[in-house]
């Protein structure tokens, strides 16, 4: 029994820790204001230590991109990440505004990383695009990915969508998104459940405790 059985639904899913990663996105530094105003630090803390308890390999997937603009995406957009429009008065940038290397690329420390986790640099918005974190999945035959951190309608959704598209079974903790207040509520209430099946930290929780190898009955 596992949560990819199609019998099961919310309330019966069953998660197995071994073959479950649990993903923080960007919950970076240079983000703090943005996951502060959502609320969200607390909760993808309390989801971290409590998957990594039960033996989920925690990952932390953060932005990466080199000073000199060599990798910076190509792919032209209307408007920055402020929503404001690009033209003569506010160009578009060639560069990104921080560099390897940047303190504001380093995880909050109040989530509290450690050396066991896996780090995923990342060179654009999916954190299965050109990371090693799809490969580390297939290494440990986990087929399940829990998505929490931001911003919700960009990296959060390029990877939800990314990973539905390599057959990933995606779970999104909605108190653990950050980004704008409208396209969290959006997407967790619209656009997720369509792609996903969006839970809360204590749905998580119980569907992994469920598994047998918590419950000690057979598997």
């Amino acid at each position: 029994m596992s949560a990819s059985d199609p019998t099961l639904f919310r309330g019966e899913e069953v998660l197995d820790p071994a073959r479950t990663f649990l993903c923080a996105f960007d919950m970076l530094e240079n983000y703090r204001e943005g996951a502060e105003s959502a609320g969200a630090i607390p909760h993808v803390r309390r989801l971290a230590d409590e998957c990594r308890a039960r033996g989920v390999v925690v990952a932390w997937a953060r932005a990466d991109h080199r000073a000199d603009g060599l990798d910076f995406a190509r792919a032209l957009t209307d408007m920055d990440g402020k929503h404001r429009v690009f033209g003569p008065d506010h160009p578009r940038p060639t560069r990104p505004p921080h560099g390897q290397g940047d303190p504001g690329y380093r995880t909050l420390a109040e989530l509290g990383q450690q050396p066991e986790d896996l780090d995923v640099p990342k060179h654009r918005w999916s954190a299965l695009h050109g990371t090693c974190l799809h490969p580390t999945m297939r290494s440990r035959g986990a087929d399940t990915l829990i998505l929490v951190g931001g911003s919700t309608h960009v990296g959060v959704a390029s990877t939800a969508y990314a990973a539905r598209d390599l057959d990933l079974q995606v779970f999104i903790v909605p108190e653990g998104l950050t980004g704008r207040e409208e396209q969290r509520t959006f997407f967790a209430q619209e656009v997720f459940p369509r792609t996903a099946r969006v839970r809360s930290t204590d749905e998580i929780l119980t569907a992994l405790d469920r598994h047998p190898s918590r419950t000690g009955a057979p598997a």
